[in-house]
């Protein structure tokens, strides 16, 4: 179910935090860096710079609201045909993040994974990637998955390909077979995929797992999108009926 989010109700925390229904699994495109950075006359980086400090404030917010896995559309295949300049700086603000926050994500009791094609990225970001995932291996407080050099359609030949290679019979395959070969093996598909800066579209993004995500679009710029407003998708996504295809008994 597709629905714009509706920024005027009373207030984030309106419905009970203790009973309302809330999704297991919270899947971000976080989309506006650029054209925040742009409206206020700053450099694009800007708004990348400011795009991280709100990955740190989403993390916690979804410790604090009790969601077990959030994943987060960080840098896409097609990301690679931006100017160079700002790729490099792309990759300096992760190599950075990385360096400073891995201590503090382990502390945190936050399990992190990178999903994608990191072989393609630099050697020495690859490395930290593969060192925190190994590291926070154990952590149960969250799972949080993180999309590097990610593609949908390529994630879905690359599960073609390791069937094949694992020679499962065709009378045998199913969805939940091959749920086991994609990139997200092990994890719950996102209940609730929300999408900042007003964009109504799936940019390649888990297009297998959000086959039955419920979609919530901010029109806020991501750097702009607060915790009150991840509750209240939260909350709105409590509210709503998902039927899988059914209809009402």
């Amino acid at each position: 179910m597709l629905r714009e989010g509706n920024h005027t109700k009373s207030g984030p925390f309106t419905a009970s935090r203790n009973s309302l229904k809330r999704p297991r699994h919270i899947a971000i495109i976080m989309d506006g860096n650029g054209r925040w950075a742009q409206e206020r006359k700053f450099p694009r980086i800007a708004g990348h710079r400011a795009g991280v400090e709100k990955v740190r404030e989403i993390i916690k917010a979804a410790i604090e609201f009790k969601i077990p896995h959030l994943t987060l559309y960080a840098f896409s295949q097609e990301n690679w045909k931006r100017p160079r300049s700002e790729i490099r700086f792309l990759m300096e603000l992760l190599d950075h993040f990385l360096e400073k926050e891995a201590r503090t994500l382990i502390r945190e009791g936050i399990r992190f994974r990178a999903i994608g094609h990191l072989e393609e990225l630099p050697k020495g970001i690859e490395n930290k990637l593969l060192t925190l995932m190994r590291e926070s291996r154990d952590n149960r407080r969250l799972m949080l998955n993180v999309a590097l050099n990610y593609g949908s359609r390529q994630e879905i030949v690359d599960a073609a390909k390791r069937l094949l290679s694992a020679n499962i019979n065709k009378d045998e395959l199913d969805e939940k077979i091959f749920s086991r070969y994609l990139y997200t093996a092990g994890i719950p598909d996102p209940d609730l995929l929300i999408r900042t800066s007003g964009e109504m579209r799936l940019s390649n993004f888990l297009l297998w797992q959000c086959s039955y995500s419920e979609i919530y679009i901010s029109k806020k710029y991501w750097p702009d999108f607060t915790r009150e407003d991840l509750w209240e998708a939260i909350s709105e996504f409590g509210e709503r009926e998902r039927r899988f295809g059914a209809v009402r008994s």
